[in-house]
């Protein structure tokens, strides 16, 4: 009983792992940064529900991020980059900016997509 138990224990705290670093879809982290320098990073929106998902905006946390939509219409099953560039000028340490991607869908009307970085000199 007590090997179930500990084979039990040591199966919990493997799957507690390996999801720990497993990525998050909706966010991304730059690292360090130079001031002024510009970066950018690609998500993919992918629409999962039955029927078509029409994206009616985009809109970010500051002027120093921009975000664009390929697609504004998504059949099920179709997807479509999210590009996001963020402009470190004027920036030094830790940011964190968001970029709102609205939809049509009632359940999840606003996806929000993270970047972050640390700019140092």
């Amino acid at each position: 009983m007590k090997r179930i138990l500990g084979l039990l224990i040591f199966v919990f705290f493997l799957h507690a792992g390996y999801c720990a670093d497993q990525p998050d879809p909706y966010a991304w982290d730059f690292g360090k940064v130079k001031p002024g320098a510009v970066v950018a990073h690609s998500f993919t929106l992918k629409n999962g529900s039955p029927k078509a998902l029409k994206i009616t905006g985009v809109n970010t946390s500051c002027g120093c991020t921009v975000s664009e939509v390929k697609k504004k219409i998504l059949l099920p099953g179709e997807s479509t980059p999210v590009e996001i560039k963020f402009n470190s000028k004027g920036y030094s340490g830790a940011v964190q900016q968001f970029t709102y991607v609205n939809t049509d869908d009632v359940d999840k009307p606003v996806i929000r997509f993270i970047i972050k970085a640390d700019v140092v000199k």
